[in-house]
């Protein structure tokens, strides 16, 4: 084991522990918070360090007033109750900021005019990021409600019309409770899932 490890407390909250939550408390999520989240999150590894995600908090009544048409029946309250729900998207236009985030070579022209390849790294990288995301947010304390029921044309149209931003997922962000906690679900063993070769 590496001298460099974390500690099992902070195991435990980035993953052990960790839930997907439904209920919320009834404190806010504050603006230096969501920025402290992100600019920690933002050092994750992406492709040739794309970056393509994108990411809306959306915390006000009337932002979640715009959202809630587009959510599952069953995901509208969970989601207007929490402080925030962030839409986490990813901009298919990312290559335009390659000369800037990765500069020692024209990495832009790889992706100019290949749809396909705009698409695949774009949703592969932006899915990455906001892995990322959560693991940043729980690690600075906050609870995640990750999900995916939603109409995802009414989140592009109502949110992003005009942009080249694309929704991927919803993630609830606050400070949890467990009401309407589900029992923890099993996981895959090591032999299961994995193999050495």
């Amino acid at each position: 084991m590496s001298d460099k490890m974390i500690n099992d407390e902070a195991l435990d909250l980035i993953f052990r522990e960790a839930r997907t939550r439904n209920g919320w408390e009834e404190r806010d999520v504050t603006n230096t918070l969501i920025q402290a989240v992100y600019d920690l999150m933002k050092w994750g590894s992406t492709s040739a360090n794309c970056s393509p995600a994108r990411f809306v908090f959306v915390s006000s009544d009337a932002a979640k007033a715009r959202l809630r048409p587009h959510l599952m029946e069953g995901n509208q309250e969970k989601t207007i109750s929490a402080p925030c729900c962030v839409i986490i998207a990813h901009d298919m236009a990312f290559y335009e900021k390659l000369p800037t985030l990765f500069p020692h070579t024209d990495a832009k022209s790889w992706f100019e005019g290949n749809d396909a390849l705009i698409a695949e790294t774009a949703f592969r990288n932006g899915t990455l990021q906001g892995a990322y995301f959560m693991i940043a947010a729980r690690a600075l304390g906050l609870d995640c409600g990750p999900m995916s029921g939603f109409d995802q044309d009414g989140v592009n149209k109502e949110f992003f019309n005009g942009t080249t931003f694309k929704a991927n997922f919803l993630c609830n962000i606050g400070y949890g409770t467990d009401k309407d906690l589900f029992e923890r679900s099993p996981r895959l063993e090591f032999d299961e899932a994995c193999q050495i070769l």
